[in-house]
């Protein structure tokens, strides 16, 4: 019986990740957004009928890779304020830089240059949480990435909203606006349990419950968070999530450097998912969170890059590798996160996180499209005795040639489709003058 497909996609390896195998010679068959079938090139060839056949010989196609935490509109003060420990980045650097400058203009076009990195390094999933959340989508939407829209919740004011009800407000709108779109899920994201209220906690629980929306928040990040709850509740900031009634399967707590065991425990036991981001807790000199045993405890896990702004780069090929190579480093054993399980936490793992598994994740009939390949024709990739070993110890995101999401190509041969890169260079250097003039300025008036 025949198979109808708009595009029958050919490579040299394909990964589906859900079930664990490398098919040699594979291809995958896509119609109408997505698979309908994966398999050897040879059969699929005899029963796919496709309108385009694409044939890329010396590469790894696999799913698209999930970002599953980071702040897309800050790409802007990318190296803005670099080499300071989390609190002082905070509110020395960052709280005032956005005090100044985040506006829709500022979000919309960050989150441009977010995409268009992300898209060219592979990424075909962003979960973003920042303020304006209206214009972080509608450059997600123009850019073609699929969005998970983090609906930001604090107590404190800033430009985007006055209070948490302010918050609430603003972003429940947003999710009116746009619920239906194309590629676009959301989140309800508290900032962290040092900025938000246990009145508000129970709001947004009740939210979730209503509109089943999952809850994005930093948690366990720093000694710091977990000093500060224990001083103004007598909790650990899980512990108070647990009591407000938070913990439980809508729960995506992201850095988590500093979890017990009976806490990690207690995360798998409700099934809870947390987001690893290892550049970012390097760089803020946070910590290493515990990988290997949340895996090991049956914690869904997500890789995710953090901001550039604490980073600097949306690369989860980095944080694929930096994640396996961390947890062997820790626990002295160099069997610890194999590169199955950093890169199943980059595709399934962070789909799973964030309420997508039976969307997106892996190469499985029924999902969407959302894949990519990766070139292992150069020299410096030679030779390639297992690929799923060679792309998270040995490539990179400068080997992604073609990224397609919910079945459309959004780059081409490492050529972005969806905006134009000369634009995008003119836009950020249009805004580091103005930061920059901004901070001079500043630095000016402080010593006069």
């Amino acid at each position: 019986m025949e198979t109808l497909a708009d595009e029958l996609i050919e490579a040299r390896w394909v990964l589906p990740v859900a079930p664990w195998q490398v098919i040699e010679r594979g291809a995958v068959a896509v119609r109408d957004g997505r698979i309908v079938a994966v398999g050897p090139a040879a059969e699929l060839a005899e029963r796919v009928v496709a309108t385009r056949h694409t044939r890329l010989l010396d590469h790894v196609l696999l799913p698209g890779l999930v970002n599953a935490h980071a702040h897309a509109g800050m790409t802007l003060l990318r190296g803005y304020a670099d080499d300071q420990p989390l609190m002082r980045w905070l509110h020395e650097s960052i709280w005032p830089a956005e005090a100044r400058w985040v506006e829709p203009g500022f979000v919309h076009d960050g989150t441009r240059l977010a995409c268009a990195e992300m898209l060219r390094g592979g990424v075909t999933t962003v979960s973003d949480m920042y303020f304006f959340p209206d214009a972080a989508i509608s450059a997600a939407q123009r850019a073609g990435i699929r969005m998970v829209a983090g609906l930001v919740v604090l107590e404190f004011a800033t430009a985007y909203a006055r209070d948490a009800a302010a918050y609430l407000h603003a972003g429940l709108a947003v999710r009116d606006r746009w619920v239906g779109a194309r590629n676009l899920h959301f989140t309800l994201a508290p900032h962290a349990p040092y900025t938000v209220a246990d009145s508000t906690f129970i709001e947004i629980a009740t939210y979730a419950a209503q509109l089943d929306l999952r809850v994005h928040i930093h948690l366990h990040e720093t000694q710091d968070e977990i000093a500060q709850g224990l001083a103004q509740t007598g909790e650990r900031p899980l512990a108070r999530l647990r009591r407000l009634g938070l913990l439980g399967p809508e729960l995506i707590g992201v850095h988590a450097v500093h979890l017990l065991d009976e806490e990690i425990a207690l995360l798998a036991e409700h099934g809870a998912a947390l987001v690893h981001c290892p550049v970012s807790n390097l760089k803020l000199g946070s910590g290493i969170a515990r990988l290997a045993d949340w895996l090991a405890a049956g914690v869904t896990v997500g890789l995710g890059s953090d901001g550039v702004a604490s980073n600097n780069r949306h690369d989860l090929f980095a944080e694929m590798r930096l994640a396996a190579l961390l947890a062997k480093g820790v626990s002295g054993d160099a069997a610890a996160v194999p590169a199955q399980q950093a890169l199943t936490a980059a595709t399934l793992g962070g789909a799973t996180a964030l309420g997508l598994g039976d969307e997106i994740g892996s190469l499985t009939p029924g999902k969407a499209a959302d894949l990519i390949a990766v070139s292992l024709a150069g020299a410096d990739q030679q030779p390639v005795f297992d690929p799923v070993s060679q792309l998270v110890y040995c490539a990179g995101r400068e080997q992604v040639s073609d990224v397609w999401v919910a079945g459309e190509r959004r780059v081409a041969e490492a050529c972005l489709q969806t905006d134009d890169e000369r634009e995008l260079r003119a836009l950020a250097a249009d805004w580091q003058l103005r930061i920059a003039g901004q901070a001079h300025l500043n630095r000016n008036e402080s010593n006069a």
